[in-house]
């Protein structure tokens, strides 16, 4: 998607050579126009699949969510990362790691929002080693629901995410931009 991949260019910083940070427009200020455009993209790549339900994790994932539901006209799920008080104890439950964090934590969906009849597409705002996809996919297997596809703003298609969830999951992944690397503090589209 040319629009993001110029935002990314413009607005984008590198840190370590590993890290792209897009808080300016993705995932801490939030570019409503920006994540419209986004949301229809993946409308249109996802529009054969009759999708009911949309699921992500929190936080960041669920702005890119929200807009892209509009358009499929379905309801966001979003895992929790964090036991609360409100939460059911009837959940499905999925071990992920961290990346950007480096630390393995319990992601959770309460049994209530989904179930068989489901047809379920992962949206998530970046793609790096596949471990949160992976677990939106296993609590999706749990329910017994149908993996519509999984829809990635940003891909960094170094870190082999995709192959990680390829091996475990035979599903369509759309990803918005993928990022083949970075070098001397630049990015550099596949």
């Amino acid at each position: 998607m040319q629009l993001l991949k110029e935002r990314i260019l413009q607005d984008g910083k590198v840190i370590d050579n590993r890290i792209l940070k897009v808080d300016n427009f993705l995932n801490h200020q939030l570019d409503i126009n920006l994540f419209n455009e986004m949301g229809k993209e993946f409308k249109k790549r996802f529009a054969s699949k009759n999708v009911t339900k949309i699921l992500t994790i929190e936080a960041s994932g669920i702005a890119i969510a929200c807009i892209t539901a509009q358009y499929f006209n379905v309801p966001v799920v979003f895992a929790k990362k964090h036991e609360a008080g409100n939460l059911s104890k009837d959940v499905y439950v999925s071990e992920v790691y961290s990346f950007t964090k480096d630390r393995n934590y319990l992601i959770r969906v309460d049994k209530r929002f989904l179930n068989p009849s489901d047809k379920v597409l992962v949206i998530d705002d970046f793609l790096a080693q596949g471990n949160a996809v992976c677990g939106l996919l296993d609590i999706i297997q749990a329910a017994g629901a149908e993996i519509a596809g999984v829809g990635i703003v940003i891909e960094k298609g170094f870190q082999k995410g995709r192959e990680v969830i390829l091996k475990k999951y035979p599903v369509q992944i759309e990803s918005l931009a993928v990022i083949e690397g970075f070098k001397d503090g630049n990015i550099v589209f596949a």
